[in-house]
């Protein structure tokens, strides 16, 4: 009886040192780790963010940037950071992908995580040079039907989302399409401008000012719906690929034993944030659609993002890494 007591009294003691802990959250700094470089769609979605959580929560949200080998150094940072809030990954399509890329990870995926919310949705842009010859994804697909092997895709290095996204178009539009990867974005456009290749797959935001440079021309977007930045371009739904959906996403997550009302907390503050109209209207001037969920809504499409990814990486050979 008395360690049934004293059993009681411990849990007792437990539960109002984690609900004192929500309550008095947060008491310092808030650090997300950003698996990318400065500067770009997923690093300024994160900033923008941040400044607000910090408006509204009291204290100061830091982006610490942590670019480089597919977003595992980022990751492991979080995933063996003390579980209280305080540390934050941003994770995106890339998360999923290198679950399913490399041989082996210093962490679960699924497992070491507890996803807090999504923040947005961008658009990948399926382009061409402003003088092709293409005037729609119908003739693009309809060309590399009648010509096996002739027509050339470009993308940024092999394994990120817009080469996985170029191999989905080629798997779904049942074409015979050499794929080029290149080392990064100003590459593929400076081959697209050149000549070198026929088409690109590549996130909107960093291509934008070349599209209504009207230097390059979008056959289509990736996403569910139409881009708000180009409402006249159609998606690959919309132009005869049903199948053909690949837009981006980012997400904050954090370490798996964060308790569950501090992700409670941090939940209703990010939805806040997203949903206020200056944060809407920057991340709408990246082409990002601000996107608030519940922690479930994120973790399942975290685990839907790693199934579909890992079977583009599967059907396409790619060697793991």
């Amino acid at each position: 009886m008395k360690l049934s007591r004293c059993i009681a009294s411990l849990s007792l003691s437990l539960l109002s040192i984690l609900a004192a802990s929500a309550q008095t959250f947060p008491s310092k700094s808030i650090k997300i780790v950003v698996p990318f470089g400065a500067g770009g769609v997923a690093d300024l979605t994160a900033r923008t963010v941040a400044q607000k959580l910090s408006e509204s929560m009291g204290q100061p949200v830091v982006i610490d940037n942590k670019p480089g080998a597919g977003g595992v150094a980022a990751g492991d940072l979080v995933a063996k950071a003390e579980p209280d809030g305080y540390t934050l990954l941003l994770m995106s399509n890339a998360t999923a992908v290198s679950a399913s890329l490399f041989k082996s990870l210093p962490f679960d995926t699924l497992h070491d995580f507890a996803p807090v919310s999504t923040l947005g949705f961008f658009d990948i842009a399926l382009l061409v040079p402003a003088d092709s010859k293409f005037k729609s994804l119908g003739e693009l697909i309809s060309f590399a039907k009648a010509n096996p092997g002739k027509l050339n895709l470009g993308s940024i290095n092999i394994g990120s989302t817009q080469n996985l996204a170029a191999e989905l178009f080629k798997s779904t539009s049942g074409t015979d399409l050499q794929i080029v990867p290149f080392n990064g974005t100003p590459a593929v456009i400076t081959a697209l401008r050149g000549g070198q290749i026929d088409a690109a797959l590549e996130i909107f935001g960093p291509v934008l000012p070349q599209i209504t440079a009207k230097a390059l021309r979008v056959l289509a977007v990736t996403g569910e719906k139409r881009a708000a930045v180009l409402p006249d371009v159609p998606t690959a739904k919309e132009s005869g690929l049903p199948t053909f959906v690949a837009a981006s996403w980012n997400a904050l997550a954090a370490p798996a034993k964060t308790p569950k009302d501090v992700v409670a907390r941090l939940n209703k503050e990010i939805a806040a944030a997203l949903n206020a109209p200056e944060v809407k209207k920057k991340l709408h001037d990246l082409n990002v659609e601000a996107t608030p969920g519940t922690s479930a809504q994120a973790s399942e499409l975290l685990a839907s993002e790693i199934k579909r990814w890992g079977d583009v990486i599967t059907r396409a050979k790619i060697p793991k890494q």
